[in-house]
């Protein structure tokens, strides 16, 4: 861009990362709640500093904080910058909030010039991150009219006792009512969704790319809660062949899905599995107990639907054949499913020429990790992500975005926006 000041910019960004990581520190980490205090401080946060840069705000029904530059009134679809500003518990600083923080550096970077891009808004989003709920993508769903009614009643993370999605939307000023009935929330007609966000693992500090566009990201089915139960008895009291042992039963389960995972993987099969969550009840913790109930998380993800949908039947085949086996039996909350989700290649090239003018190659690469960017894909409008590189993985206090790539990959949004 030409008249794009990299000075201006890596100070304004230096700037506003620090303060919203000062205001949300938590321990090692940040912690930014969805639809709690921390989120509620990095908005806040985020709206004083765009009112300094001359950028207009407003919130949505779903409490999503809107930004805009208030000299461009054309009514003209418009093309949404975005990411989340949550985090999960002593998490990463740039998860989510580098994106918005891009989006208002582009934004601003079009004063005196918008005419020559289409409509710019900048979206920060709320509850973009399962931790807390269960469920992820809860702010942008919420705005397509997309979460469903029950998930206003997932319990918070702490308890009954800390209230329910619904609660917290409430708390925050959304339309919980709006929301309930699937009322799409969006202010104005939305021509496409681009994002920016780190890398969540390690492929492009192993290649050395600074940037890159996504192709892809993975859907999910999980479940955040299953039983396993069995039956508590003296573990020097009870023989093999009589002992219903839950904890056996799920590490035998495990093991199975391990082999079939790899399985799977040699047969050309996109697909990682993860059981975040494994344990025994804690009254009944003791060394000589044989345990009688085991509550564990299972996760699986893919860019291929049917793959997802294959691999949940082969868990739920492996729970009948060692319930049968061992005593026990396998209890489930809700499957909940996100649909994998590709980017729009028209962006994705677009980028690449942007790329290309600079004398470099803007590689792809599909995303594991969820975004937002997913559920726009879904509603059916044209979305597009550039990652940056970072070092040391992510949802982890070490994440480690170095500032010159991502200024790198705001400049590419930013040239990529006037190339419209």
């Amino acid at each position: 861009m030409e008249s794009l000041d990299t000075r201006t910019w890596r100070r304004q960004a230096e700037a506003l990362l620090g303060e919203v990581a000062d205001a949300t520190r938590d321990g090692p980490g940040i912690t930014r709640e969805s639809y709690g205090p921390g989120e509620d401080s990095a908005l806040q946060l985020l709206e004083r500093h765009a009112a300094a840069m001359g950028l207009a705000c407003e919130y949505d029904r779903a409490r999503n904080l809107w930004m805009r530059l208030p000299e461009d009134g054309r009514n003209d679809p418009v093309v949404v910058i975005g990411s989340h500003v949550d985090s999960v518990p002593q998490g990463g600083n740039y998860d989510g909030l580098a994106g918005v923080v891009a989006g208002m550096l582009v934004l601003s970077s079009l004063r005196g010039r918008h005419a020559e891009a289409p409509p710019v808004r900048v979206l920060a989003l709320r509850g973009e991150e399962s931790a807390w709920y269960g469920r992820a993508y809860m702010g942008s769903m919420a705005l397509l009219g997309r979460l469903p009614a029950a998930a206003l009643q997932l319990p918070h993370r702490a308890g009954a006792g800390a209230g329910t999605l619904g609660d917290a939307m409430a708390r925050c000023g959304a339309d919980v009512a709006a929301i309930a009935q699937n009322t799409p929330l969006l202010p104005c007609a939305v021509a496409a969704y681009l994002e920016l966000h780190i890398e969540q693992g390690p492929v492009m500090v192993a290649r050395g790319w600074p940037v890159a566009a996504v192709t892809g990201i993975r859907g999910n089915v999980r479940h955040n809660r299953v039983r396993c139960i069995g039956e508590t008895g003296h573990s020097g009291a009870v023989p093999r062949w009589l002992r219903k042992d839950a904890v056996l039963a799920v590490a035998q389960l495990l093991s199975r899905m391990d082999e079939h995972w790899r399985v799977l993987l040699q047969m050309g099969m996109d697909l990682v599995m993860t059981s975040g969550i494994c344990t025994t009840p804690a009254q009944s913790h003791a060394v000589s107990v044989i345990p009688g109930e085991v509550q564990f998380s299972f996760e699986a993800r893919s860019q291929d639907a049917a793959t997802l949908e294959r691999f949940h039947q082969l868990m739920q085949d492996e729970c009948r054949a060692i319930a049968a086996d061992r005593g026990v039996r396998f209890e489930f909350d809700d499957r909940l499913t996100t649909a994998p989700a590709t980017m729009d290649e028209s962006w994705i090239r677009r980028f690449e020429a942007v790329a290309a003018r600079a004398g470099q190659t803007l590689e792809r690469i599909p995303s594991g990790a969820g975004h937002d960017a997913a559920v726009f894909a879904a509603a059916g409008i044209p979305a597009a992500m550039l990652f940056v590189r970072n070092a040391h993985g992510s949802h982890n206090p070490q994440e480690a975005m170095d500032i010159d790539d991502f200024l790198l990959g705001t400049e590419w949004l930013a040239e990529g926006l006037l190339g419209t």
